[in-house]
């Protein structure tokens, strides 16, 4: 009742909802363009016009009980720090609390969320009966899920961690508290917005194929990136099993593509001009042969009807294939564990900053690992 009676009262002031995210209202008349965002009782208001901003909250206070906060600083437990070099949305206080509530605000950080490769499978096997506390092991898991909103280095760990809800053992909860000992590393860490001079989309599609042990199914990975920014990432285990790894890779292609299909439609609605095609980056030549020959019969007949969409948007310009070599692939972080080195290396790329870092002489630290 309460997200009816706010539609109402935003419609009748001439904000239009978004198609692409009905939690996105836009109102754009004569030059004045405002973007208001709500999250059940939370709002974040922006436009080009301050005058007609103020004129939404007085608005806004005659039909609600509400306060305005300002400047925005904190959202739904998700910092907005303003550095000189750009904006950078951080859940330090989210992850400082999470240290604290499983008791790991003192212990010894590690340089990488989960080893290369490793697999549970056989730990797992001889730990049959030796289950962990499901509660406490969703509860945690379930915490890592919304810190990975900003988190984008954790993602191929939590999404790992995830697909054993129902039935952890002690071998998934000692990945869990590892990652944990990742965060401690730093855990003001957060992605960094920054302009830039190209403003454009592009992305990076990956998968490690038959990574599941246990079902042989395997792993999409994809990020997105508004100029030189990250807006959009993935990784996921493909819901059915691919017979080539050059299929792995089409199939990560084919998300990465409805990805953008959706952010463009979201960004002509935010008055944003797209160039297109949009580049998509792909490390798989028999991927990209696939997707640019419509008579690979013999490799692609057993295909799905639908996978066929990515030839289809090629062909209309929407998108264009690019190769990319395996170590300039940024998608890599979306489908396996890294070396400490690589994954550092992709943390940069991806555009990860810790704005709560200082230097010292021995390098960079954490301002947590100090005692004032």
């Amino acid at each position: 009742m309460w997200n009816e009676r706010l539609v109402n009262v935003l419609i009748n002031i001439r904000f239009v909802q978004s198609k692409c995210d009905y939690s996105m209202f836009i109102k754009n008349n004569d030059g004045v363009f405002i973007v208001l965002l709500v999250y059940v009782d939370d709002i974040i208001l922006t436009g080009n016009n301050e005058k007609e901003i103020n004129n939404v909250k007085t608005l806004l206070k005659s039909e609600f009980l509400i306060k305005d906060l300002g400047l925005l600083k904190f959202f739904l437990g998700i910092e907005v720090i303003r550095t000189h070099e750009g904006i950078v949305l951080s859940q330090r206080k989210y992850c400082m609390d999470l240290l604290n509530e499983f008791g790991l605000s003192g212990c010894k950080p590690v340089s990488c969320p989960i080893e290369p490769n490793y697999s549970v499978s056989n730990l797992c096997k001889k730990e049959a009966s030796n289950f962990v506390d499901i509660g406490k092991y969703q509860k945690l898991v379930g915490k890592l899920i919304y810190l990975s909103h900003t988190r984008p280095d954790i993602a191929y760990t939590v999404h790992y961690l995830s697909q054993y809800m129902h039935k952890p053992t002690a071998a998934h909860s000692q990945i869990a508290f590892k990652l944990l000992r990742y965060l401690k590393n730093a855990p003001g860490a957060g992605l960094m917005f920054k302009q830039s001079e190209k403003f454009e989309l592009s992305a990076y599609a990956d998968s490690d194929w038959a990574k599941c042990v246990d079902s042989r199914k395997s792993v999409t990975g994809f990020g997105i990136f508004l100029g030189n920014s990250l807006i959009s990432w993935k990784s996921k285990k493909q819901s059915v099993v691919s017979r080539s790894s050059a299929e792995a890779e089409y199939r990560s292609m084919c998300a990465a593509l409805c990805e953008i299909m959706w952010l463009i439609n979201v960004l002509q609605e935010l008055q944003v001009k797209v160039d297109l095609p949009v580049v998509l980056k792909c490390d798989s030549t028999a991927a990209l042969s696939i997707a640019a020959n419509p008579v690979f019969h013999d490799k692609t007949k057993h295909f799905e009807i639908d996978l066929f969409f990515l030839r289809e948007k090629i062909a209309s310009g929407l998108v264009k294939t690019v190769g990319v070599s395996s170590g300039d692939q940024l998608a890599d972080m979306f489908t396996k564990g890294l070396l400490p080195a690589d994954h550092n290396k992709m943390c940069k790329s991806l555009g990860l900053s810790n704005p709560f870092s200082i230097k010292t002489e021995g390098g960079v630290k954490d301002i947590d690992d100090f005692q004032f």
